[in-house]
C-alpha cells in the first residue's frame, strides 16, 4: 500500500522535471515568404508592390532609404541553455532613385558571425607590460626634453 502512494508522486514530479527539459523553438523578425520574394523581379517592381507583397521592411539602409531589409530568425532552446539560431535569412532589396526594385540579395546563417569574447581583457597589439612596468614605467620621464612639460629648445 504505501509503495502504490509514493509511485504517484514519483511519477509527476519526473514528468514535471521532464517537460522543463522540452525544446522551445522561437521565430523572430519578418515572415519571409519564398514564393513571394522570388516573384519580385528588378525592373518590373516598385516600393509599393514590394511593401504590399512584403509589408515593411525590417529595417531601411542606414545612409540611403533605398536599400531595404527583411529579417528573419528561427531559434531552438533547450530547457535553460541560450536559444541558438537554426535558421536566419536576410533578404536586401535595392531600389534605383525612381523607386523601382534594382537588386534582390538572399543571404542567411553562412554570413554571420559568431563573436566570443576573450576572457577579462582585450587583446591588443604591442609591448605587453608587467603590473609594475605599467607602474613604475614613467618615473624620470616627466619634463623630458621633446616631451610636453618641459622646456622648447628654440626659445
Amino acid at each position: 500500500m504505501k509503495v502504490a502512494v509514493l509511485k504517484l508522486p514519483v511519477a509527476v514530479a519526473t514528468v514535471a522535471l521532464l517537460a522543463g527539459c522540452a525544446s522551445v523553438n522561437a521565430h523572430k523578425g519578418a515572415v519571409i515568404n519564398t514564393q513571394l520574394s522570388g516573384s519580385i523581379q528588378p525592373g518590373i517592381d516598385n516600393k509599393a508592390s514590394v511593401e504590399k507583397l512584403l509589408g515593411r521592411p525590417t529595417f531601411t539602409g542606414e545612409f540611403t532609404p533605398n536599400d531595404w531589409y527583411y529579417v528573419s530568425r528561427d531559434t531552438r532552446q533547450i530547457a535553460f541553455r541560450n536559444p541558438r539560431t537554426t535558421k536566419e535569412t536576410v533578404l536586401h532589396i535595392s531600389f534605383d532613385q525612381k523607386g523601382n526594385v534594382a537588386a534582390i540579395n538572399h543571404t542567411g546563417k553562412e554570413l554571420a558571425m559568431n563573436v566570443d569574447p576573450t576572457k577579462r581583457y582585450t587583446p591588443s597589439l604591442g609591448r605587453k607590460k608587467s603590473f609594475f612596468e605599467e607602474l613604475f614605467g614613467n618615473i624620470g620621464t616627466v619634463g623630458a626634453g621633446g616631451i610636453g612639460g618641459g622646456q622648447n629648445p628654440g626659445q
